[in-house]
């Protein structure tokens, strides 16, 4: 691997790491009421009140499937090994008071075997499902408080019980424009989270394995590849012959690293996060890393971009002047629709399949009626089983297939803003 990979690696791994820690685009809602204090709340769609009486740590009563399956392709401020719950730095703004703090997700008190969820309030925040929320009071004590329990309403806004009042929360600024729920809450998380932690474990293997193949290949100059060798270089090999070289021309030693860098480093986190109760991470299904990714697109295209490229997007020679009007722009969207659709393709098919697996799960759970059924769960462990199996089997292929996709349709786009002029040789 060259110093220009090793280099584009680096840029794109910290880039990842300034927009992927901060964001969470399936962490739904927060709680927008106006009061924060209650001591009883309406559930508005099941008509019933919520309240402290019932207050336990824990998402309990009937199994909910698509909230189970959101928990769990979430990004968490715990790194879950199966069962069991590793804390994390804590790095919160809180925009309210301007107010930075950095502390350990310990603070929360959360049981190391478990849900994911603190005992304890600390600095007006609170754990809920390995999740920092900040609670709404302002009044609300900042030491570290015993919390009763965490409830939750069909809207999945999040209370905090302690005694028998209730204070609503506020889940952490995402910057969807509310397209999936969020939107900006009066506190910030910087933190390292559980996707962070994982980039930073697929980063260092990778900076590891390419090191290590440099390296034989310097040794071994001359002589057939083994071991890791043998492995990569026929990946590496068809990804130049079949998206470089066709894509970029003769300028595709400029643009290959970093075509290369895409490819790997989004096949490493697919691959990770195929790994069972190894944190489960869903790197490549979060919306702000793979905003990471196709922004650096956006960038290595236009700024590479040629005359003649931005002459078609807004001149279009040999066109008549009144159909310029309605292309020009559509051209110009298109060059913003490239890098979107970029961006929501790799998240869309990440993320689905890995709730599909998780549904696939549920069945069990949905069919013993939380263990009251014997013969439901009985009945449906070996079909759910299998079906998991084969979605997992599909989703590794989803892992290479992705990965190549991104790859060859950025290829594509760099190569149609350097491709050079062909109208004057072909007249």
């Amino acid at each position: 691997m060259s110093i220009k990979t090793l280099f584009t690696l680096v840029f794109l791994f910290f880039g990842g790491l300034l927009l992927a820690g901060s964001g969470d685009q399936h962490d739904h809602g927060h709680d927008g009421h106006d009061h924060d204090t209650h001591e009883a709340h309406e559930d508005h769609s099941g008509g019933h009140e919520l309240s402290c009486e019932h207050a336990s740590f824990g998402h309990h009563g009937k199994f909910d499937a698509g909230a189970t399956a959101f928990h769990h392709i979430s990004d968490a401020n715990v790194y879950s090994i199966g069962p069991l719950q590793i804390p994390l730095p804590c790095i919160l703004y809180n925009n309210r008071d301007g107010a930075l703090h950095m502390f350990l997700s310990s603070e929360f008190g959360f049981d190391n075997l478990g849900h994911g969820d603190g005992h304890y309030a600390f600095n007006g925040y609170v754990l809920d499902g390995g999740t920092v929320r900040m609670i709404a009071d302002p009044e609300f004590p900042m030491d570290k408080t015993e919390i009763k329990g965490i409830i939750h309403d069909d809207e999945n806004n999040a209370y905090v019980c302690v005694g028998d009042r209730m204070y609503g929360t506020y889940a952490k600024s995402t910057a969807d424009f509310g397209l999936f729920g969020g939107g900006i809450t009066p506190f910030y998380d910087f933190s390292i989270t559980k996707n962070v932690v994982s980039m930073i474990i697929v980063f260092l293997f990778m900076l590891w394995m390419f090191l290590k193949i440099a390296k034989a290949y310097k040794l071994r100059e001359g002589q057939a590849p083994k071991g890791l060798q043998s492995f990569i270089e026929p990946i590496f090999v068809f990804i130049q012959d079949e998206v470089c070289k066709p894509f970029l021309g003769d300028k595709y030693l400029r643009y290959q690293p970093f075509i290369m860098t895409l490819f790997f480093f989004i096949l490493g986190l697919n691959l990770f996060g195929q790994i069972p109760f190894l944190g489960g991470s869903n790197v490549t299904g979060n919306l702000a890393f793979t905003a990471v990714l196709a922004i650096f697109a956006f960038f290595v295209t236009n700024l590479s971009g040629n005359k003649h490229y931005w002459e078609h997007i807004f001149w279009m020679p040999g066109v008549p002047a009144w159909v310029k009007t309605i292309l020009t722009p559509v051209e110009v969207l298109g060059v913003f629709i490239k890098p979107l659709t970029l961006m929501l393709r790799l998240f869309a098919n990440i993320t689905a399949g890995h709730m599909v697996i998780i549904i696939f799960v549920s069945l069990i759970f949905i069919f013993s009626q939380n263990g009251d059924s014997m013969v439901g769960g009985l009945g449906t462990v070996i079909p759910s089983g299998l079906l998991s199996l084969f979605m997992m089997s599909i989703e590794l292929l989803v892992a290479f297939i992705q990965a190549f996709v991104f790859a060859i349709l950025t290829a594509s786009y760099i190569g149609a803003a350097i491709e050079d002029h062909h109208h004057e040789a072909a007249h």
